[in-house]
């Protein structure tokens, strides 16, 4: 069974997020403050809806930042895992580094996924039988080891030292917002390698491993095991994803 349907529908409810998107300027944006602390907008609930409209068939499961769960995803063989809006404090404080991310897992696997970040204009869309599509202004690095290559690093994480004992390394550290975003721009090439020592959650991640899926990237745990996908609780206790051609120099410095 190929992708393809899945990818139109991808676009599909990115085009329509955006639509929703136009009624909101980022950094002028009111937001709320979720149990765990993280900020919620109307937009984050809007895109919600409009995704959910769009994306699964019956018999599709459902895995959303933004919705409650139903459980009943846990039985399905295909389930659509979302973040309406990953990096929602940029948005909100009007940074360019947020994205809407969509990602469909079957049989635990992710197949196919798709971000759009509206402040830059890029969309990357993939799936395993099609490969990679860019659209956006920037060139691939294509760095073939770890001197000189662009490894995306949390904002939030750099702020609490959390890469302290990465600087001085060969490598350009990038701080970014949106984990989708930074996973959907190693897939791309437009970054080299990414990685998170913290946990997260799989509506942060399936969207970004789709598209490295894709291109056949390597996207771990942080200890060097395969991640599942669709469990019953969602956190993933951090994350390493590089492009195929720095799989070894990655997997050296952080695993040994």
């Amino acid at each position: 069974m190929g992708y393809a349907a899945d990818l139109d529908r991808i676009n599909a409810a990115l085009d329509a997020a955006l639509l929703v998107l136009e009624d909101f300027t980022p950094g002028q944006i009111a937001s709320i403050k979720k149990d765990g602390g993280d900020p919620v907008t109307e937009a984050d609930v809007r895109v919600d809806a409009e995704m959910k409209r769009i994306l699964p068939q019956p018999g599709e499961g459902w895995l959303s930042e933004e919705s409650v769960d139903d459980k009943d995803r846990l039985g399905k063989h295909r389930v659509w895992i979302v973040d309406p809006i990953d990096g929602t404090r940029e948005f909100v404080e009007g940074i360019p580094e947020w994205c809407v991310s969509i990602g469909l897992i079957e049989d635990g696997r992710p197949v196919a996924g798709g971000i759009h970040n509206p402040a830059t204009g890029e969309r990357i869309t993939g799936a395993i039988d099609t490969g990679l599509t860019y659209e956006g202004p920037n060139p691939v690095s294509g760095k073939t080891s770890l001197e000189g290559a662009r490894v995306g690093a949390s904002r939030s994480e750099m702020r609490r030292g959390e890469w302290e004992e990465f600087t001085g390394q060969a490598f350009e550290i990038v701080p970014m917002g949106s984990v989708a975003y930074k996973l959907a721009l190693t897939a791309a090439g437009r970054l080299d390698a990414t990685w998170t020592l913290v946990p997260k959650n799989e509506w942060d991640l399936a969207a970004g491993v789709a598209l490295l899926e894709a291109v056949g990237g390597w996207a771990v745990l942080k200890d060097g095991s395969a991640p599942t996908w669709n469990d019953e609780d969602p956190l993933v206790p951090g994350f390493i994803a590089t492009t195929p051609l720095l799989r070894d120099d990655v997997e050296a410095l952080l695993l040994g």
